[in-house]
């Protein structure tokens, strides 16, 4: 039986979310009892039924995948994203070590890659290491991490990758380094010309080799949104 890792940030209602993304509303709507009753098949004697949550979310709550709509008016929602990009080889490049708030350089990416020794080749799928999974339920998750810049973005799509994707809140660095370099969202801005999709909030890459693994990162099937939630998992033959 293969092992199966989760690669997922719980969302509930007191979670951590990037600055102006609001958290989410998870509310139970209607009881076991009350939708007996209300179906009408209390007076029957069946008083515990199926309840029911209202769920309000936006699209980058959790772990969730960016699509071309995100960064362009006219691009498609994660409904447009190609399903053979959301399914493959994993690779997990490790920077932990850079200082908080560096923007992750091409020679950055070639040096981890070197270090497990990996070549990568098309549409393997690539995860950024940060450290951040680790306090995705504190303050300092918004701070203190790494992120892309926009040339080590266009590397990895030079070399065939389609999908990436970051245990970090934002898959640039963070906002207070963005604005001390006066450099604004380079690694998101790279969809303004390529195609290239990322996820967001990841989590449990320790628990990763650094690559002989696959992953399932398929997002849900909403239209025209900017992105969309996904239930990322590895899968490792034991």
């Amino acid at each position: 039986m293969p092992k199966l890792i989760d690669l997922s940030m719980p969302v509930h209602n007191d979670m951590i979310s990037f600055p102006r993304v609001v958290r989410p509303a998870l509310v139970m709507y209607e009881t076991w009892q009350e939708f007996a009753e209300r179906v009408g098949a209390a007076k029957y004697g069946v008083d515990w039924l199926t309840a029911h949550c209202l769920v309000v979310i936006g699209d980058h709550i959790g772990t969730h995948v960016d699509s071309l709509r995100h960064m362009r008016s006219d691009g498609p929602g994660p409904e447009g994203i190609p399903l053979e990009y959301c399914y493959g080889d994993g690779v997990v490049l490790d920077f932990r070590h850079l200082p908080k708030g560096a923007g992750i350089t091409v020679n950055d990416v070639q040096c981890a890659l070197q270090k497990i020794n990996y070549t990568l080749k098309p549409l393997d799928i690539v995860l950024i290491h940060t450290g951040a999974g680790k306090i995705n339920h504190t303050e300092a998750y918004l701070t203190d991490h790494v992120g892309m810049t926009g040339e080590a973005t266009h590397w990895l799509l030079d070399q065939g990758i389609k999908m990436m994707g970051t245990d970090a809140v934002t898959f640039d660095p963070p906002v207070w380094a963005m604005f001390e370099r006066k450099q604004f969202w380079e690694a998101h801005r790279v969809m303004l010309d390529r195609e290239y999709y990322h996820l967001e909030n990841m989590a449990n890459f320790d628990q990763l080799p650094p690559h002989g693994f696959k992953l399932s990162l398929f997002p849900v099937k909403w239209v025209n949104t900017t992105a969309a939630p996904v239930r990322a998992v590895a899968i490792l033959d034991e």
